[in-house]
Order: structure tokens, then C-alpha cells, then sequence
């Protein structure tokens, strides 16, 4: 759903890019540095209750997914390693927020529940990206559902900072349940994506009539 901001917050943050490649700095320099300061502001920040602090950082870092890209593109340094370097990477930013929050709800938050939630919306964040890159590494497609990545993390940022701010951490668990459901949704969905492709390509051709 959000990604039809994505042009949006490309375009405005262009002429950071531009000015990251005057200055000789690669777009893999760019990916490594946001997903760095993601964990550090993510695991910094979130287990010791600093939640708004630490919303603040991440944000700031997580725009890197759309400037890196950018210069990638702009530049004709666009590759298959680039692609995998950045899918990667994301991956290790994701757990690190969620892995932020079962960490708080270990320590500050002290609510076990909590912590089962929060690790369960990391795994099945994991198993979401998975099945959509499984899907097209078989020739297929499993894009969409109801909690794509930019979903997710834009859901669980903005409604912890308020939630710290406006000390209602009762807002971070229910977003957190939200994502939870919401995620396990989706990989059901890709599921019967992937499983109708299957079996389309599986159904013998029948000969044409005369």
C-alpha cells in the first residue's frame, strides 16, 4: 500500500544522492551505513525504554533503502550483487526493530507476552519476504497482501514514537498484535498466490480441437 509513496520520497531525497556521488561514495556504501545505524538505533535505543529516541534514529537511517537505490540507478551501478547486498541487508534492519522491541518487553516493558508477540511479528516478517523471494527465485510471483515490508515498518515506527511520547505503550501492543496477524495474512496469501501459479504450470496443454 505504501509503496506508492516510494516515488514520492525518492524524488525528494535525489539530491542527497546526487551529492553522495559527486563525492565518490557507492551506493553499497550507502546500504551498509543505514542498515549500521538501523541496529544501532533499533538495539541502542528500544531495550532500554529510549523508544522515541530510537524511532527517531531509525527513521533517519531507513531512508538509505530509497537513496541507495536511487544512486544505483542514476549511475548505472544497478547489479545482481547490489540487489542482493540491499534484500539482505533489509533483512538484518527488520530484525533488528522487532528484535528492539522483544528486547524492551524482556527488560523495560517486563511483559512476557509481549516479548512472544513482538518475536512472533519478527519471524513471520521474515517468512513474508522469504516467500515472495522463494516465489521468484521459481518463476513466479508472490508480491502484495496486507502487510508488505514498508507496511509494517512504517505502522510499527510512527505508533511507538507516539505511544513512548504520549506514554500509551498500550498503543505499541496493539500495533505489534496488528502486525502479527496482519503478517501471518500475508504469507498465507502469497501461499495461495504461489499455489495457483503452481498449478497453472502444472495442467497438461490439451491438444487444440478441429
Amino acid at each position: 500500500m505504501l509503496n506508492r509513496f516510494r516515488q514520492f520520497w525518492t524524488h525528494l531525497f535525489s539530491p542527497i544522492a546526487h551529492f553522495l556521488l559527486r563525492h565518490g561514495v557507492s551506493p553499497d556504501a550507502v546500504t551498509l551505513v543505514g542498515t549500521i545505524g538501523v541496529c544501532v538505533g533499533a538495539l541502542g535505543f528500544f531495550p532500554r525504554g529510549q523508544i522515541w529516541q530510537g524511532v527517531v534514529v531509525v527513521t533517519a537511517f531507513v531512508f538509505s533503502d530509497l537513496i541507495d537505490g536511487y544512486m544505483a540507478r542514476s549511475s548505472g551501478r544497478s547489479s545482481s550483487w547490489g540487489a542482493f547486498l540491499d534484500s539482505t541487508l533489509d533483512r538484518i534492519g527488520d530484525a533488528a526493530i522487532f528484535g528492539g522491541f522483544v528486547l524492551y518487553f524482556a527488560n523495560s516493558g517486563d511483559d512476557m507476552v509481549m516479548m512472544v508477540v513482538s518475536l512472533y511479528a519478527l519471524v513471520m516478517g521474515s517468512v513474508t519476504s522469504y516467500a515472495r523471494a522463494r516465489a521468484e527465485s521459481l518463476g513466479m510471483q508472490a508480491k502484495g497482501g496486507i502487510a508488505e515490508r514498508a507496511d509494517r515498518l512504517v505502522a510499527v515506527l510512527v505508533v511507538a514514537f507516539f505511544a513512548d511520547v504520549f506514554n500509551a505503550i498500550i498503543l505499541l501492543d496493539i500495533v505489534l498484535w496488528l502486525l502479527a496477524a496482519a503478517s501471518t495474512v500475508t504469507v498465507v496469501q502469497r501461499m495461495v498466490l504461489v499455489r495457483r501459479q503452481a498449478l497453472g504450470l502444472s495442467q497438461p496443454a490439451h491438444p487444440p480441437t478441429a
